[in-house]
């Protein structure tokens, strides 16, 4: 099916809206029409650029060519990025000066943006992901959130990722306002959501809403929603947010199906969820890859609270099997975290003589506060089953490591540094 192109029908529709920061939709269309002129139709676009008004020019400029936008990683090595066809790594201003037109249609079948997953089992996994994933998204998440024709959507998310690309993809469809920062800054985000005109809604991961309440965020004026994914929700972290008037949307999405899957735990319009026989989600519909070929098998590990609602349990891949009993380190994690002297936690296995393998938590203390391991492991246990308490602690000072989206990496986790007496 051929539609018009999003950017083009924004920019007829609202010519002066602010598309990106203070970028108009008008202005948005003739750099991106311009910028398209010089780019090969069916080619693949490496998009290495820091987030802001010249990455969105530089991505809506490669779909109006009709070539796959591969949205780059600036982090990594010229050897661990992937091979692309054309490398922006400057505004493509300059150079697309007096360009033809170009094609102001998509195409929804065909392959959009190549999206890389966020690597949290080893190296990134590439998924196209078409047109009409994108739209379906889009639709789905404004059926979930509802849709404010003043939407201002703040994005602190990498852009190298499915979450952040999506927010500038559902704003250009909607004829709404991106709000793009670079990187996640807790001050300026602090006193962007603090304005009388601020964002009406914001993605954040669970860390960054934690740093938010933890400088002070509370009863933003203009937040409809934080729309919060990308790794476990602790309950503790909720009702935090909660007692200070954060309304917060908890999520559950993967690269493959085009970023959101649920919202409050029920899916998104015309996406199906179902539980295989061993708890793993099964995702089907039209926000799924086509990489996917059918229904597609998510490797994570879910379940249904009494009202139906999706509930994440854990990856599979991450379950450790002691003395003959699965645990899920998500589901540890987040019962730690909802100690107060907590800041985060993860759990993962050693190697044990008795049991096959021992549940280990790594634990970083809120600062100041003084928690022995001995009331940790009363904590779990007034919350988990006994063999899912872990056998150790071990307490380090820095933060856990994790992806740019925020997600645990729990194979880096090192397991055999000092323990707290």
């Amino acid at each position: 099916m051929i539609v018009e192109s999003w950017l083009a029908r924004a920019a007829r529709a609202h010519p002066g809206r602010a598309a990106v920061n203070a970028l108009t939709y008008s202005e948005l269309y003739e750099r991106a029409r311009a910028g398209a002129a010089t780019l090969p139709r069916g080619a693949r676009v490496g998009l290495a650029l820091a987030p802001g008004e010249d990455f969105v020019v530089a991505l809506h400029a490669t779909l109006l060519a009709g070539a796959l936008a591969v949205p780059v990683d600036l982090r990594l090595t010229a050897a661990e990025r992937p091979a692309v066809d054309v490398l922006l790594q400057e505004p493509l201003e300059a150079a697309a000066a007096g360009g033809a037109a170009a094609p102001a249609e998509h195409d929804l079948e065909a392959p959009a943006i190549l999206v890389h997953s966020s690597g949290t089992t080893g190296r990134p996994k590439p998924v196209r992901l078409t047109y009409g994933n994108w739209l379906w998204s889009a639709l789905g998440s404004a059926v979930a959130l509802g849709l404010d024709p003043a939407e201002r959507w703040l994005c602190t998310l990498p852009l190298s990722h499915v979450g952040g690309l999506s927010i500038l993809l559902r704003s250009a469809i909607y004829g709404t306002t991106a709000v793009v920062h670079e990187r996640f800054d807790t001050e300026r985000v602090l006193a962007a959501l603090r304005a009388d005109e601020g964002p009406t809604i914001v993605s954040l991961v669970p860390t960054t809403l934690a740093r938010l309440l933890d400088a002070g965020l509370r009863d933003p004026p203009a937040l409809r929603w934080a729309l919060l994914g990308g790794a476990p929700m602790p309950d503790a972290l909720l009702e935090r947010a909660a007692q200070a008037r954060v309304p917060v949307a908890p999520t559950y999405g993967l690269t493959e199906a085009c970023s959101q899957v649920t919202t409050h735990g029920v899916p998104l319009f015309c996406t199906r969820v179902t539980l295989a026989g061993d708890g793993e989600i099964v995702v089907a519909g039209p926000t799924v890859s086509p990489d996917a070929g059918g229904p597609l098998a998510t490797g994570d590990l879910g379940a249904r609270d009494a009202d139906g609602r999706l509930q994440i349990v854990g990856r599979k891949a991450d379950t450790i099997v002691t003395g003959g009993e699965n645990v899920a380190p998500a589901e540890v994690e987040a019962a730690l975290e909802a100690h107060p002297g907590v800041a985060e936690a993860g759990v993962t296995a050693r190697p044990d003589p008795e049991w096959g393998e021992a549940v280990v938590a790594l634990v970083r203390l809120r600062e100041g506060a003084a928690v022995a391991p001995g009331e940790l492991a009363a904590h779990c246990a007034g919350r988990l089953a006994r063999f899912k308490v872990p056998k150790d602690f071990i307490f380090v000072a820095e933060e856990l490591p994790r992806t740019g989206s925020g997600k645990l990496l729990r194979r880096r986790l090192v397991v055999d540094g000092p323990r707290r007496p």
